[in-house]
């Protein structure tokens, strides 16, 4: 059946998560960052998820911000840098200010004007989502922004991927979904959507029960895959 909902992950899909590193190494006052930027923003983000998944598995469910305050915290300490509470403060700003992927307000544009309705879904919490979208100036390109705060449980829980069924009222064959996180593709794989891997770094495919459909390097032909 014909898709029509696109629906896209947020952090890492169209926000670049190692911005915030980047733009803090590359500020006034960030030289300490120079050399470690790379793996602190590795370390922060690899931390974030780990810390998501735990919470879900043990029920012990909290925002996603604090997930992203104790990632950095731990990736500050990995580096040598914990302690400085200014460096902290800055990064932690950054990120509510995530630059989006050069291709993504086109992408978005386009599809709004092929007809299909487009939204995020999401692990961040609804304040982080909001200064992201408005940062990156995709208020008028979206027609929701899906947190699962609403559930109390982050991906990859199937309540999650429910929540776009219960917004646009649409078949799971009707969604296309789009995540740059392989677990996240292949979780709503096998959710039931029709799914594209954004695979930015070239990793293989994880070994999940559910596969991507699509694997791309970028998003900008998401219109034309949305078209079929």
């Amino acid at each position: 059946m014909a898709i029509t909902t696109c629906v896209f992950d947020a952090y890492g899909t169209l926000f670049d998560v190692s911005a915030a590193a980047r733009q803090a190494a590359e500020s006034p006052g960030g030289e300490k960052l120079a050399e470690h930027w790379p793996q602190l923003a590795a370390d922060w983000r690899a931390k974030q998820l780990q810390y998501s998944w735990l919470r879900a598995i043990t029920g012990d469910h909290t925002d996603f911000w604090t997930v992203t305050q104790d990632g950095l915290d731990w990736a500050l300490e990995a580096q040598g840098l914990d302690g400085d509470a200014a460096l902290r403060d800055r990064l932690l700003a950054l990120y509510w200010q995530l630059q989006a992927y050069p291709e993504v307000p086109q992408m978005l544009t386009r599809l709004k004007e092929n007809g299909f309705a487009t939204a995020i879904l999401s692990n961040g919490s609804p304040d982080m989502l909001a200064g992201a979208v408005q940062s990156a100036g995709l208020e008028e390109v979206l027609d929701d922004v899906l947190s699962v705060e609403s559930v109390g449980i982050f991906k990859p829980a199937p309540q999650v991927y429910d929540m776009v069924l219960q917004r646009f009222g649409v078949a799971k064959n009707h969604v296309l979904f789009v995540s740059s996180n392989g677990w996240d593709a292949g979780a709503a794989a096998a959710y039931g959507f029709a799914t594209v891997w954004v695979n930015r770094a070239g990793e293989p495919v994880d070994r999940l029960p559910g596969r991507p459909d699509h694997i791309l390097n970028d998003l900008a032909t998401i219109p034309e895959l949305a078209r079929g």
